[in-house]
C-alpha cells in the first residue's frame, strides 16, 4: 500500500504519533498512512519505533509491506494477551481444528457402521452372475462411504468384500 498523494500534505500515522515531520522519503509512510494511526501505536508500543524503524530498512522493499502487516498483527495480538500473543490464538485455532476433525472421525463412523448393518450380506450368494452388489443399494458402492485420513475402516474386510463382488473380481 503506497501513499496516496493526500498523505504527502498530511504527516503519516508514525511522524504523527512521533510528533516530528514527515519527509518525502520516510520510511513509515507507505506503511502506516495517517487515517491509520492506531495501527503504528500498536506497533509502537510492542516494538518501538527505532526497532520498525531497522527492520524496515534491513527488508528487501517488495517484502516490507508483509513484514508491517506481520508486526500489526503481532502487536495486536501481544495488546490483546501479553503472554502469548498471536501464538495464544494459534492454540485456539488448532484446538478447534482437532475437536472438528475427531467431530468428522465420529460422523464417518457412524456413517460406516450404519452402512455396514444397513447392507444386507446374506443376499450376495442369492445374486445372479455378474450382477452388481452396489445393486443393493441401488446407488454406487462409494455412495455410504466417506473416508478421512483420521479414521479407521470400521467394517474392516467386510465392507471392501461387499463392494468388490463376492468372487473378488475386480482385483
Amino acid at each position: 500500500m503506497m501513499a496516496s498523494s493526500s498523505s504527502y500534505n498530511s504527516p503519516c500515522a508514525a511522524c504523527k504519533f512521533l510528533r516530528r515531520k514527515c519527509m518525502p522519503d520516510c520510511i513509515f509512510a507507505p506503511y502506516f498512512p495517517p487515517e491509520e494511526p492506531q495501527k503504528f501505536a500498536n506497533v509502537h508500543k510492542i516494538f518501538g519505533a527505532s526497532n520498525v524503524s531497522k527492520l524496515l530498512n534491513e527488508v528487501l522493499p517488495h517484502q516490507r509491506e508483509d513484514a508491517v502487516n506481520s508486526l500489526a498483527y503481532e502487536a495486536e495480538a501481544r495488546i490483546k494477551d501479553p503472554v502469548y500473543g498471536c501464538v495464544g490464538a494459534i492454540s485456539v485455532l488448532q484446538r478447534q481444528v482437532i475437536r472438528l476433525q475427531k467431530e468428522l472421525d465420529a460422523t464417518n463412523a457412524e456413517m460406516i457402521r450404519y452402512t455396514c448393518t444397513e447392507i444386507p450380506t446374506h443376499h450376495l450368494a442369492n445374486e445372479p452372475p455378474g450382477a452388481s452388489s452396489s445393486s443393493l443399494l441401488g446407488q454406487s458402492p462409494s455412495a455410504f462411504y466417506y473416508p478421512s485420513p483420521w479414521n479407521n475402516d470400521l467394517c474392516g474386510d467386510a465392507y471392501h468384500h461387499i463392494h468388490r463382488g463376492a468372487d473378488n473380481s475386480d482385483m
